[in-house]
């Protein structure tokens, strides 16, 4: 079912057309205004057209469907000039149970390959699909970069699976971006909240022993690079979408301190993360020091690279 939230600020007919799933999200909102900003026409493939209009007013055109099965869908795709597949559930906001495991695999794997299907026909030229740097696994001090070999465990064999599933859109000549997300940093929810919370009752510090690596990127960068992805054919393939500075635990736990002038003085145990987390404690307490090489390599313009100013554009300002 169309739901148009556009109506009269219809966009002219000459602009281009991106097709984009999990726009409600916290990177997919951000995208959305980047988009509607720049002119194009955004159709957002949303399961609740009601619920998108609130987080997304009428700045585009709404599909109602459930992504994860095939459907008309994948028709109105096939007629746009790009897509971005944001879509999945959650990864971090709950403990992995066999059940909530059997879900995040599920809504990535099948909405992504049912976007890949639509596009192997002819259609939209690029598909930027999002991945995640849990690809490259818990590698201590190493310095991961794109041309690094998949890790293991779920996350790991997850992630290849859900980039695998994508490249089937490579079939009808589409060319494929997979940008593996690190921590997005943003003003409105995500990781950030969840980190300052405690900076902001004075009890805020870093986790365990806080030399674990933090690959991160602010998310106005995030969107910037995957609309550099979207319109350069430099770009293809795997792309490590984090700040060329990733930082310790214990860094980052200082810098949220220093941009909210609170003291960062409280460790949080191990045991207890292990406690409250369970499986996904491990990917806290560990990390991974991610490098962004290709984006680098391409010149891409990092307006964030260093944690110390992202931090304070995101909450010293608020």
């Amino acid at each position: 079912m169309h739901t148009d939230a556009t109506a009269s600020h219809d966009p002219p007919d000459r602009a281009r057309r991106v097709f984009v799933t999990g726009g409600t999200g916290l990177v997919g909102r951000a995208l959305v205004r980047a988009l509607h900003a720049a002119g194009n026409h955004v159709l957002v493939l949303t399961r609740s057209a009601a619920a998108a209009t609130k987080h997304l007013g009428g700045r585009v055109e709404l599909i109602e469907a459930d992504p994860t099965v095939g459907g008309t869908w994948q028709e109105v795709l096939a007629g746009t000039d790009a897509v971005v597949n944001l879509a999945g559930e959650p990864i971090f906001a709950k403990r992995w149970t066999r059940a909530r495991k059997k879900r995040i695999r599920e809504s990535r794997l099948e909405t992504t390959a049912n976007v890949a299907r639509a596009m192997a026909a002819g259609g939209p030229g690029v598909l930027v699909s999002a991945s995640a740097i849990g690809y490259y696994g818990t590698r201590g001090d190493e310095e991961l970069t794109e041309t690094s070999p998949a890790g293991t465990g779920f996350l790991a064999e997850l992630v290849a699976a859900w980039e695998a599933a994508a490249d089937l859109a490579r079939q009808g000549g589409c060319r494929v971006v997979t940008p593996r997300l690190g921590v997005v940093l943003a003003p409105d929810g995500g990781a950030l909240r969840e980190m300052a919370r405690p900076f902001r009752f004075h009890v805020g510090g870093r986790v365990g022993h806080g030399r674990q690596w933090v690959s991160w990127i602010h998310v106005d960068d995030l969107v910037a690079l995957i609309l550099a992805a979207m319109d350069s054919p430099d770009f293809f393939g795997p792309l490590n979408a984090t700040a060329p500075a990733p930082v310790t635990n214990a860094e980052l736990a200082r810098a949220i301190g220093r941009a909210l002038g609170r003291k960062s003085w409280l460790p949080v145990p191990r045991p207890v993360l292990r406690a409250v987390l369970g499986e996904v404690a491990s990917l806290v307490t560990q990390g991974q020091r991610v490098l962004p090489a290709k984006a680098l390599a391409a010149g891409f313009d990092f307006r964030y690279a260093n944690v110390a100013d992202a931090l304070r554009d995101l909450l010293g300002a608020r």
